[in-house]
């Protein structure tokens, strides 16, 4: 297991699912961890069960004045700031374009692609101030075609994977190392959505179908080793058995 002893790790998204898990995965090998989402009693939950170096902050990645407020209030709490796993996202609607509302189409835009953005954004003068970091940011292979009915995700997550690389370029000769993450699918509350959306060859998967959130989490751990510097700038496909080999999630 990596060691991140002394590391503070700050994860969006982290009240369920891959976020859930991310968070006892990086505080059983020794990190500092930040919890970040908008449901402020689940993340306080998971903060408690994992002791006092965990904190929990109420934050709407959407907005960057509460990204960057979340920021400072690491650095108050830890004096630091290590990695930042961007994992906040979200699906709905599920809907087709010609019948898409507007708004609520323009929400997953903020959510899933501003919110990687700001996440970034607040994240990276520090850690360049400090002489590096690691921003790890959870994709999608929707981001790289499109899906029936999942136009606002899939148009989110190619743009976020963009804000991945460029922060790759911009950074990568300071210290910054930025990398995405496809898991694939997972086993969480999205699934059971897109399962009752009816649309779309992925509502046709069975559960068992789905690998377990504590796969991503290893895998975001094991990103932060020196062992995956020859992906930097770049998204790993958690679909790919050699990559599960080199994390050691299968034989």
């Amino acid at each position: 297991m990596t060691d991140m002893t002394g590391k503070v790790v700050m994860i969006t998204g982290a009240s369920r699912g891959i976020g859930e898990a991310a968070a006892h995965v990086f505080a059983e090998a020794g990190a500092k961890i930040v919890l970040l989402a908008r449901t402020d009693d689940r993340i306080a939950e998971i903060a408690g069960q994992i002791g006092p170096d965990a904190v929990a902050i109420p934050c709407d990645i959407s907005r960057y004045w509460e990204m960057e407020a979340a920021v400072r209030s690491t650095l108050d709490a830890f004096g630091r700031l290590d990695v930042l796993i961007g994992n906040a996202g979200v699906i709905e609607p599920i809907e087709h374009l010609e019948k898409a509302d507007p708004e609520t189409w323009g929400h997953v835009i903020d959510v899933n692609l501003k919110g990687i953005f700001h996440g970034v954004r607040a994240a990276m003068p520090v850690m360049l101030a400090a002489g590096g970091g690691t921003i790890l940011n959870v994709s999608s292979g929707a981001a790289h075609g499109p899906l029936e009915a999942w136009s606002a995700y899939c148009a989110s997550k190619a743009g976020a994977a963009m804000v991945t690389r460029s922060a790759h370029l911009e950074g990568a000769d300071r210290g910054l190392r930025a990398m995405g993450l496809s898991p694939g699918t997972v086993a969480t509350n999205m699934q059971r959505s897109i399962k009752a959306s009816g649309i779309n060859p992925v509502s046709e998967l069975e559960w068992d179908d789905h690998i377990p959130p504590e796969w991503p989490a290893r895998t975001l751990l094991w990103m932060c080793s020196p062992e995956a510097d020859e992906f930097l700038g770049q998204e790993l496909a958690l679909r790919d058995e050699g990559l599960r080999r080199r994390v050691g999630l299968i034989a």
